[in-house]
């Protein structure tokens, strides 16, 4: 379809994003594809042979082309493709989150030397536009806190865990099949997903950039009915929550954890694949934004909002980065001395390493699993992270007013349902 403003856009990959990509342009009759690369020879696919290449270059090196969508799986590759396209000074959009977040300085710094431009809004939340919003009402304003649910295949799964009473591995299965989750889901049950995401989003709220590794991250894959019933006992709901924060100190806190949430959190109400970001500004208060995070149009629809952004002009200004006298940026210490109370489950107790626990309180230990409640330092947790996850656990952070007496209550309460 010929663009009728004579504008043309190389998209590279044809999975569920590079396709709702090509559904939303179909409606939107402002640029035309010059054609499509992908790995793949003889994979099936909607559309004929000839609107596909499979060499980049034949995309990167066609000056009639006006700007690129890099929707591929892989980081690597993904990176060779943006990097290329920025030093010759172009236009490229992504949905890379895992690729950005690891490379962002140097990403930044490219779009600088040779005025290039990359935006990736699709990247971050799906359909919720949470960067396009911290850069355009927040980038002068202090922000205290943005938290949120960021990752709609763990969101889909935990729902249906909660609501119909589904395994894990049921519910897992259902959102791979319908497209909410990878065949290896890796990436979003164990967090990792999140993490990026909400180092994405740190950088845009608070100028912030961060190493995957400083942050604390556990994931939903180890959850059981047990854990979900727990928390229906409490009045609450398992939820993977990612959140930057800054605490009295002004130093940022960052982690990924599955959080007990409760119906006064807007997060409660946040289910099946859609996403919710909270937003607390020292000004203008707080603010609340939900949209579906998971989906081919949801999320070809977030990329189209950057391609259309960046024809306009649009470029992200990054307001809070702060550099040095040689231009660098300055790092940014994150908190690691704040208190944790976390809700612990294994079915491995004998192999519980020794924490420094600040509180500790057991319960439910038998055969197959031992449960207890604690509070511990962030730096202590994190250090420990790897040797907990070998006993097969379940964490999730507990909110302050819950105390170790009424989850041994409501433990008791599952076990004389059960019974």
């Amino acid at each position: 379809m010929k663009s009728k403003s004579g504008k043309r856009i190389g998209i590279f990959g044809f999975g569920c994003v590079g396709q709702g990509l090509h559904d939303v342009l179909q409606d939107n009759p402002h640029l035309e594809v010059a054609r499509i690369c992908v790995r793949d020879r003889e994979k099936l696919r909607t559309l004929p042979s000839h609107s596909f290449t499979y060499n980049p270059q034949e995309l990167l090196q066609d000056e009639s082309i006006d700007l690129f969508a890099e929707l591929i799986s892989d980081p690597k590759e993904a990176l060779q493709i943006v990097r290329q396209a920025l030093e010759a000074g172009k236009t490229i959009i992504s949905a890379n989150k895992k690729m950005i977040s690891e490379n962002l300085t140097e990403l930044v710094a490219l779009q600088q030397e040779f005025g290039g431009t990359l935006l990736y809004e699709a990247a971050v939340c799906g359909s919720i536009p949470i960067l396009r919003t911290l850069e355009a009402y927040y980038g002068n304003e202090p922000l205290q806190e943005v938290s949120g649910i960021l990752n709609g295949s763990s969101n889909y799964i935990l729902t249906k865990l909660d609501a119909e009473g589904l395994s894990y591995n049921e519910a897992l299965a259902q959102a791979q099949a319908l497209g909410f989750a990878e065949a290896d889901p890796t990436l979003d049950v164990g967090g990792y997903d999140a993490l990026h995401k909400i180092s994405l989003i740190a950088a845009h709220a608070f100028g912030a950039v961060i190493k995957p590794e400083q942050v604390l991250r556990a994931g939903i894959q180890h959850i059981a009915s047990r854990d979900v019933t727990l928390a229906q006992a409490l009045g609450a709901r398992i939820r993977l929550v990612a959140s930057a924060r800054l605490n009295k100190s002004n130093k940022l806190q960052l982690q990924v954890l599955p959080t007990l949430v409760f119906p006064s959190s807007e997060l409660y109400y946040v289910e099946a694949e859609f996403n919710g970001v909270q937003l607390q500004a020292r000004y203008a208060g707080d603010q609340f934004l939900k949209g579906r995070g998971a989906g081919s149009h949801p999320t070809g629809s977030a990329v189209w909002a950057d391609v259309s952004a960046a024809l306009a002009g649009y470029k992200y200004n990054y307001p809070k980065f702060k550099y040095n006298d040689e231009e660098q940026l300055k790092p940014v210490v994150l908190e690691e001395d704040d208190e944790l109370k976390i809700y612990l489950r294994t079915t491995m107790p004998e192999l519980l390493p020794e924490l420094p626990w600040l509180e500790l309180t057991s319960f439910g230990v038998d055969a197959r699993a031992g449960q207890l409640v604690g509070t511990i330092r962030r730096k202590d947790l994190l250090l420990h992270l790897p040797a907990l996850k070998q006993t097969i656990a379940f964490i999730a952070q507990l909110p302050v007013h819950v105390t170790a007496e009424q989850v041994i209550n409501a433990s008791g309460l599952v076990l004389e349902e059960a019974a």
